[in-house]
């Protein structure tokens, strides 16, 4: 049984594919269109679907959309439609809001983002671009059965269906779903249970939203980067927002319908300097936050009496956050869903349907890896190296030679097998440096054009985490920060943020072969078992997908070398470079 996942209703517009249980692709459409989250959050764009990614899905599984059994779409427009409308085939759309009443709570463009979901069928079978037409041409809705499933329910179920527990409690953390915010619940086995949840307009996913934009910052895009800035300042307003997030019982809280520009005065333009008062705001958000989700895990806990906890939404994606539940909360485990963020929900929606519809007795799929995107081969690569006409050379032994590039300090490009599913890099499609250098935080973020205060991340070797991070254990999705250990600190400056923690990546043989093999060669002539990685993109571009995406990221970026499967490609003149190369190639110690 061939069930199609497909996220499209936000941002993060995503699809999915699984048969018989067992997950065969998974990828997000801003990786083929290079429009990053695949379109801003607006009722406009509701209609998009994200056709590229169904096409990547449809051709792993080998087969035509026609051939789709179930098709899963994360999102239940029917929660916010009246009974007595279900079956009117009109709606009203006004041509401004202008002529609202100031107090009504309607959302103007509400019928138009209700009606473009619950025509999304029809668009699936006609609305797909020219050049897809192989996969999807003649298809027509009565192929497969659909199924709209709730927002959160397919957070819920990406969280738990994929993680390492057969019980767990369950908790999701959004802006917002169809009427709800936040669910708790339990699972066991193939069911799950919502014990509770907090309806709209209470939302601390939004709070942090509004913060973000309030800080200069792209709101359902950057706010990971105000969880970075909080590390720089101290939580002066405390007060402020325990005013604003006001917790309750049995799981519940409120948020107060604050202005925070009457509140904390004028917003921060885009390009307007940080200052002090930027960075206490963010701490002090984040400081509230951690501390009010952790009241409510804890909650969770002595309700559920689980020792097991696994999390979606896009606030678990706040690797601190994550890191304060491990650390401090009542569970023993905490699980979190790689692609939390809307991008999970083709995932969990798929893996819901596939549950209701199969009835499987037992669980027969772990989400070890997030690498469910695109691969290409090395007689791929080579093709495209030659067409483009870019020189290269292939490489004996990568693992090695690469090694002692990054021993040299370039900035490599590392392409390698398929991509990651979900907003973090993992070593598919990642930038990589040596840690050693302290400038190579800087050198990282002047290539990728962001932010000074940004920090970058380290990977890790699996079996040497805990050696240089404290309590580090098995975390191969780069969502937890861990303290680095003081006595190895000075060996590791570039991955060390400002506060002392890292967010790591840890990487075992089973999970990426090139990848475990390269950290596993640089260790030997370094002594350090770790590396930088970062993205593979530039500021507001995607990661990317393609060897052509590689090439056209590396040439307009000041990095110093490309490794594309067995090749290398270097910048200047090919000569001079490749000769450089060789002459590495002979060094058998570090410098």
């Amino acid at each position: 049984m061939y069930i199609l996942g497909i996220n499209a209703v936000f941002h993060d517009s995503s699809a999915c594919i699984i048969k018989d249980g067992q997950l065969l692709a998974a990828a997000e459409e801003e990786r083929f269109t290079h429009f990053k989250h695949g379109k801003r959050p607006i009722p406009f764009s509701t209609y998009e679907l994200p056709f590229h990614a169904i096409d990547y899905c449809l051709s792993v599984a080998g087969i035509h959309l026609s051939q789709v059994d179930h098709i899963a779409y994360s999102f239940d427009p029917y929660l916010l439609i009246p009974t007595e409308h279900r079956t009117d085939p009109f709606c009203e759309i006004p041509f401004s809001p202008a002529g609202l009443q100031a107090d009504s709570e309607q959302n103007p463009w509400e019928n138009l983002f209700l009606s473009s979901i619950l025509n999304a069928p029809a668009q699936l079978v006609d609305g797909w671009p020219h050049h897809l037409q192989k996969r999807f041409y003649g298809s027509t809705t009565a192929d497969w059965q659909w199924h709209f499933v709730e927002h959160h329910v397919a957070h819920a179920a990406s969280a738990f269906y994929p993680s390492p527990y057969q019980q767990a409690a369950i908790l999701t953390l959004d802006g917002r779903g169809e009427t709800t915010s936040t669910t708790y619940g339990i699972g066991n086995g193939n069911e799950m249970l919502r014990i509770a949840e907090v309806p709209l307009p209470h939302s601390l996913g939004l709070l942090y939203e509004n913060l973000t934009t309030h800080l200069g910052f792209l709101h359902s895009s950057d706010e990971y980067k105000v969880m970075a800035l909080a590390s720089y300042g101290k939580p002066e307003f405390i007060k402020d927002f325990r005013e604003i997030i006001k917790i309750g019982e049995k799981g519940q809280y409120t948020i107060e319908n604050e202005n925070l520009t009457e509140r904390f005065g004028p917003a921060r333009l885009r390009h307007e300097p940080f200052t002090a008062f930027h960075f206490d705001l963010a701490r002090s958000l984040q400081y509230v936050l951690e501390e009010s989700v952790l009241e409510l895990v804890n909650w969770l806990q002595q309700t559920t009496k689980s020792k097991n906890l696994v999390m979606a939404g896009g606030v678990a994606l706040n690797c601190v956050l994550n890191a304060r539940i491990r650390d401090l909360s009542a569970f023993d485990q905490v699980w979190v869903q790689p692609a939390a963020g809307d991008s999970g929900t083709a995932l969990g929606a798929a893996m819901q349907v596939d549950v209701n519809e199969r009835k499987p007795t037992e669980r027969s799929f772990v989400m070890e890896h997030a690498y469910w995107g695109p691969s290409y081969s090395d007689a791929e690569i080579e093709a495209f190296l030659n067409l483009a006409k870019v020189p290269h050379q292939k490489m004996e032994d990568p693992a090695t030679e690469v090694a002692a590039l990054l021993a040299e300090n370039m900035i490599i490009g590392w392409f390698q097998g398929r991509m990651e599913f979900g907003p973090r890099a993992l070593g598919s499609r990642s930038i990589l440096a040596s840690p050693i250098s302290p400038d190579m935080q800087a050198r990282l973020n002047e290539v990728k054009d962001r932010e000074d205060f940004r920090p970058v991340a380290p990977v890790v070797l699996e079996e040497d985490a805990n050696d240089w991070f404290k309590d580090a254990t098995k975390s191969p999705f780069m969502l937890f920060v861990h303290d680095v250990r003081p006595e190895v600190a000075d060996k590791i400056p570039a991955v060390r943020h400002t506060d002392g923690t890292a967010r790591i990546q840890t990487i075992n043989e089973a999970q990426h072969p090139a990848y475990y093999a390269l950290l596993k060669a640089f260790k030997e002539k370094t002594g350090v078992p770790i590396l930088v990685n970062t993205s593979f993109n530039t500021l507001g571009k995607p990661i990317v997908c393609t060897p052509r995406d590689a090439i056209e990221c590396f040439w307009g970026s000041p990095f110093d070398a490309l490794i594309m499967g067995s090749y290398l490609i270097l910048k200047n003149d090919a000569k001079t470079d490749i000769g450089r190369y060789s002459d590495l190639q002979q060094a058998d110690t570090f410098a």
